[in-house]
């Protein structure tokens, strides 16, 4: 086992609250941008959860009357959210670069393990065979050429991409005014693309 896959196995119990300050206000926000971005999602609809860790996205989805299956290469990871999914979702062990579902799904999301893809314009491909809708995911700009990722999800057949900066924290905890504050600081153009160029992700939304 590798050293990265050790971490994960030892710290996949609670990982979404040890990773994440406010993992609330995170997760909320996430499953928002999830459902809204790009193009709605319906009730009913199935987002699949590729790299899914514990599983800590899912009941915000849930809630948000759609079905969940979560999908992760490290066992007690999927463990972690089996037990936090109890009766409400699915959740499987498979690799991010060969899993597949073996029924089309709604959306495809891939969060804080896009880097771990063998090769972007494959898994792009591969993720636009088995999805209806779009492919969700996040995107650190400083890391990673918008244009080249744009061009490969276009290439892979999706039709539309949608960029939308995330701005609520990670690792600190902040005061609801605080955390309006940084929601509204997303729509606001060229502040935003200023602080991408330091710290904060891009969503992004390919739409088939």
């Amino acid at each position: 086992m590798s050293d990265k896959r050790e971490q994960y196995a030892r710290k996949a119990a609670g990982w979404s609250d040890g990773e994440y300050a406010n993992a609330r206000a995170y997760l909320e926000h996430r499953a928002a941008l999830v459902a809204g971005l790009g193009v709605p999602l319906r009730p009913g609809d199935e987002v699949l959860d590729l790299a899914c860790g514990d599983g800590g996205l899912g009941p915000f989805l849930v809630g948000r009357g759609l079905r969940y299956r979560g999908v992760d290469g490290e066992p007690a990871m999927a463990d972690a959210a089996r037990a936090r999914l109890a009766r409400i979702a699915q959740v499987e062990v498979g690799d991010l670069n060969t899993w597949e579902p073996t029924e089309r799904v709604a959306a495809t999301t891939v969060f804080r393990a896009i880097y771990y893809a063998d090769d972007h314009a494959a898994l792009f491909r591969r993720v636009a065979g088995f999805t209806e809708r779009k492919l969700v995911f996040d995107l650190n700009p400083r890391r990673s050429a918008i244009a080249t990722v744009t061009d490969e999800l276009r290439a892979a057949g999706f039709r539309h991409v949608e960029l939308r900066p995330f701005f609520v924290p990670q690792s600190r905890r902040l005061p609801g005014a605080a955390l309006a504050a940084l929601k509204g600081l997303e729509r606001s153009g060229p502040l935003a693309r200023v602080a991408l160029r330091h710290r904060f992700t891009y969503f992004v939304a390919a739409v088939r």
